[in-house]
C-alpha cells in the first residue's frame, strides 16, 4: 500500500475537513451543493507535502515546492463557483500545481485538461490524481500560457497564476459563450477577473487576490 494512502487511513481527517468546509467555505457564502460535495470527497491532505499535512485544512495557502503553492481552501471553492459549471463542460486549467484544484474540478465537469510547466510538480500531482481515481483529469507538461491547442476549444478556462494580461492563445481556445477566470496584475497587486466570451466580451472584477506569478511566454516571468 502507498505510504500516503496508509497515512490517510491511519489518521481520520474527515472531521477536520468538515470543519474546514463549514467555517471557511459555507460560512463565506459558497453553498453550491456540488462544490461542497466535491470538497468533502477530495482528501486535500494528500496534495500537500507530508511535513505540512497537519496544516492541510487550515485557512491558508501552503508551499508545495518549486516556489509554488496550493491555494487556500476558500479560494479553490470560490474559483469553482466563479466558473459556474453545470457538469458537462470540458475545462482547461493552466497551472496544475499540487493537483488539488484539478481534483475538485473533476467532480464538477466532464473532463479537465490541466497544464503544468514544472515536471516535478506535475509528476507528483499526477500520482495523487491517479491514487484517488481522478480519471477524467488529463495532464500535460507545457508552457500553460499557450493553453492546450490540440484539445481546444474549451467550455471554461481557469488560470491559477497571475498574468499581466490575458494570454492570446487562452482567449482563442475559449468557446463562444464560455467563461475564463484569471488573476490579472503583478506581484504586488492583482484582481481576479471573469470574462464571458461574447461578441462584446463581458468582463467582471471579482475582487483582489494574491497568486504566484504565471510563468511562460505571456506570463509575468518567462524563466
Amino acid at each position: 500500500m502507498n505510504n500516503s494512502l496508509r497515512t490517510a487511513i491511519s489518521i481520520d481527517f474527515a472531521r477536520v475537513r468538515e470543519r474546514m468546509i463549514q467555517a471557511q467555505v459555507i460560512a463565506r457564502g459558497i453553498r453550491d451543493p456540488k462544490i461542497i460535495a466535491a470538497m468533502r470527497r477530495v482528501p486535500r491532505h494528500l496534495f500537500v507535502p507530508e511535513a505540512l499535512r497537519g496544516q492541510a485544512y487550515g485557512d491558508t495557502a501552503l508551499p508545495i515546492g518549486e516556489g509554488q503553492t496550493i491555494s487556500q481552501p476558500y479560494m479553490v471553492a470560490f474559483l469553482c463557483a466563479a466558473l459556474g459549471l453545470h457538469g458537462n463542460e470540458r475545462i482547461l486549467e493552466v497551472g496544475t500545481g499540487s493537483g488539488y484544484q484539478a481534483a475538485i474540478l473533476s467532480h464538477l465537469a466532464a473532463r479537465v485538461y490541466s497544464v503544468e510547466r514544472i515536471r516535478s510538480l506535475l509528476s507528483r500531482a499526477r500520482r495523487i490524481l491517479d491514487l484517488i481515481d481522478c480519471r477524467n483529469v488529463l495532464t500535460k507538461l507545457f508552457d500553460g500560457t499557450h493553453g492546450w491547442k490540440e484539445e481546444a476549444p474549451f467550455d471554461a478556462i481557469l488560470v491559477t497564476a497571475a498574468a499581466p494580461f490575458v494570454p492570446p492563445p487562452i482567449m482563442e481556445q475559449l468557446k463562444p459563450g464560455g467563461t475564463l477566470v484569471i488573476p490579472i496584475g503583478n506581484q504586488k497587486s492583482q484582481k481576479l477577473i471573469r470574462i464571458r466570451k461574447k461578441n462584446i466580451n463581458l468582463v467582471e472584477d471579482l475582487g483582489n487576490c494574491q497568486f504566484v506569478e504565471l510563468v511562460g511566454e505571456y506570463g509575468l516571468s518567462k524563466k
